[in-house]
C-alpha cells in the first residue's frame, strides 16, 4: 500500500465518496455520533483492534456519545492512500443513523 504523501486536490477528490469525513491540517478526520458512551467505545474498540490488524493507528478522542477519529500518515508527512482505506474501512463499523455528526 502507497505511503506517497498525497495532495489536497487528490485527498478533497477521494473524500467525496467518504460521506462525514473532512480534511484538516494533515490529517482526515470524522466525528461518529452514538446513542450512548458505551456504545462510542465500543465503537472505538472495533477502531482499536482494525488499527491492530493492520498496524495503522489513528488518534482517538472519546467523549460523550462522539468518537473523532484522525488518520494521516507521520512518515510521509500527511495522508496517504491507506489512511483515506482506513477511514473507508471504519466508516462501515456503523450503521447510517449513528454518523456523521452534524
Amino acid at each position: 500500500m502507497s505511503r506517497t504523501r498525497l495532495s489536497h486536490d487528490e485527498i478533497d477528490a477521494a473524500l467525496q465518496p467518504l460521506e462525514g469525513w473532512r480534511r484538516q491540517d494533515a490529517s482526515i478526520v470524522r466525528d461518529f455520533i452514538f446513542p450512548s458512551y458505551e456504545a462510542g467505545v465500543a465503537f472505538a474498540v472495533q477502531v482499536a483492534l482494525y488499527a491492530q490488524r493492520v498496524d495503522h493507528h489513528p488518534d482517538l478522542l472519546i467523549t460523550w456519545q462522539k468518537v473523532t477519529v484522525t488518520w494521516s500518515t507521520h512518515d510521509a508527512g500527511g495522508v496517504t492512500r491507506r489512511d483515506l482505506d482506513a477511514a473507508a474501512h471504519v466508516s462501515g463499523f456503523v450503521r447510517p443513523q449513528s454518523s456523521p455528526a452534524r
